[in-house]
């Protein structure tokens, strides 16, 4: 099926140019996969993340003429030179590499002058169409906006085409707006940004009917010829009809509104009116006081502005790597909650997640199952049923649970989110593949369990002795919540 076929650029009324469906799609089908024009590692992880296929590595090899870039191995170093050979001879007479913005911008630049504005016959749009908000920027950004391209200027070999001001500047307002967040291999953490151009036409709303996921693609192959290319996918999220919006939510339907409404504003320049901020939906359940005769407003507002101040406390111990101080942390305030806030509000929620989360690193796993298990619940409420990020923390639960030994509960979590998975991120992802593989073997401990209750639990002791289990990932920041980088 071309992307013609499926969808078409219209003037969406009070929104610009925007995406729709041309035929009926049902939930979990492809729109459109848009390979990356241009993309670049975050200046922080330069030094961990493989340049060409983004995967994060213990072990990288650098590249031996600038120094700077960093790969896998020959194969990656390979697919990834035509767009780091000139930025490779850039950086050697420019004698550092520029930061995460220059460096997409030059990449940008260097593609349009060799292959122009559209490289694909999938490509909707060509990037001088693309809004820059130049206009709209506080005074603070433009200033930012104007050292970076002063320095991009610096950068830029003066040999290669020369640009103007105008075009560069319009450049870095398109990254600024609508550079989308690249993710390591297995869709966990944000390692990048790049810009896809047909993603900057698909207008937002809060509750979305579709969702945006990275696939980095194959690289395990040893020819870079079968290499297949990053891209991200829009994958819809239940069925939609021929006529309608494609839409997707750029901020996490986690906060509420007005939250939503500011954060949409300060990044994207617009002021949402989605029918979920217009009629400020779920909202109540998000501040919601538990569901306990005689608990007074005044202690729920109490607890809520409490807990804002302990999330700022968990924030900096967390950036410290100080986890346990975050497990007292949040210990401390998940008492002073329980019974006051409801199982929906946010701040317990986001207490509940850093707390399973750290608790399972420190591999408490028994009382991280029980966080991880409320804040499911707490979800499921929330969330539209397919969200990508309802369906990534039913998974670390049922994880947990397993890890827990509680097989029973833990196969069932592992199977539902399975289920979403299957609709966000389809079968061939590799967060999917791992997923599968997963219920493949909780199906296989259940069915022993029930046969013998004993000697599974005999043989999971050997098991877990002889193979002390592998320390989790470290706790990084949340994941890939919002699909665009803010500044």
């Amino acid at each position: 099926r071309t992307l013609e076929s499926i969808v078409e650029v219209f003037d969406s009324p009070g929104k610009g140019r925007g995406l729709r469906a041309t035929k009926e799609v049902w939930a979990g089908d492809v729109l459109f996969a848009d390979p990356c024009f241009a993309a670049v590692v975050f200046d922080s992880l330069v030094a961990h993340v493989c340049h060409s296929c983004f995967r994060r590595q213990a072990k990288l090899q650098r590249c031996g003429q600038c120094r700077f870039a960093q790969y896998c191995d020959r194969t990656c170093q390979r697919a990834g030179w035509v767009e780091h050979k000139q930025e490779c001879a850039a950086i050697k007479s420019y004698g550092k590499a520029p930061n995460e913005n220059i460096r997409l911008a030059a990449r940008i630049m260097w593609r349009l002058n060799k292959e122009g504005g559209v490289v694909s016959d999938m490509q909707l749009t060509t990037l001088d169409d693309l809004e820059d908000h130049l206009s709209d920027m506080p005074e603070m950004d433009l200033k930012e906006l104007k050292v970076d391209v002063h320095n991009f200027l610096d950068f830029w070999p003066r040999t290669g085409k020369q640009h103007t001001v105008e075009s560069i500047s319009h450049i870095f307002g398109v990254i600024n707006c609508n550079g989308f967040m690249v993710s390591d291999q297995k869709g966990l953490q944000a390692v990048g940004v790049g810009l896809f151009p047909n993603l900057c036409l698909v207008n937002h709303d809060c509750w979305p009917n579709c969702t945006v996921i990275l696939n980095n693609g194959n690289h395990s192959t040893i020819n870079t010829m079968y290499h297949t290319q990053k891209r991200i996918e829009l994958r819809a999220l239940g069925k939609i009809s021929a006529g309608e919006e494609l839409t997707v939510s750029y901020v996490d339907y986690l906060n509420l509104s007005e939250d939503r409404k500011q954060m949409l504003k300060q990044q994207y320049f617009f002021d949402c009116t989605c029918e979920h901020c217009t009629k400020k939906t779920k909202d109540d359940l998000k501040m919601a006081g538990a569901v306990v005769d005689g608990v007074p407003e005044e202690k729920v507002k109490e607890v809520t502005e409490y807990s804002v101040e302990m999330l700022k406390k968990m924030e900096n111990a967390r950036l410290e790597a100080n986890y346990n101080e975050v497990v007292k942390i949040c210990r401390e305030c998940v008492e002073k909650q329980e019974n006051v806030l409801a199982d929906t509000h946010i701040y317990q929620l986001k207490m509940w997640s850093t707390l399973g989360e750290v608790l399972s690193y420190l591999q408490f796993f028994e009382e991280a199952a029980t966080y991880a298990r409320k804040m499911v619940d707490g979800y499921v409420k929330l969330y539209h049923p397919n969200n990508a990020q309802l369906g990534m923390t039913m998974m670390r639960a049922g994880v947990t649970h397993w890890q827990a030994g509680h097989i029973e509960v833990g196969h069932g979590m592992i199977c539902k989110a399975y289920a979403v998975l299957m609709v966000t991120h389809g079968s061939t992802h590799p967060i999917t593949k791992d997923l599968e593989a997963m219920r493949n073997q909780t199906e296989m401990e259940l069915r022993m369990f029930k046969q013998n209750e004993y000697v599974y639990h005999s043989m999971r002791e050997a098991a877990l002795k002889n193979q002390p289990m592998k320390m989790m990932a470290e706790p990084v920041e949340e994941g890939v919540k919002g699909l665009f980088r803010k500044k």
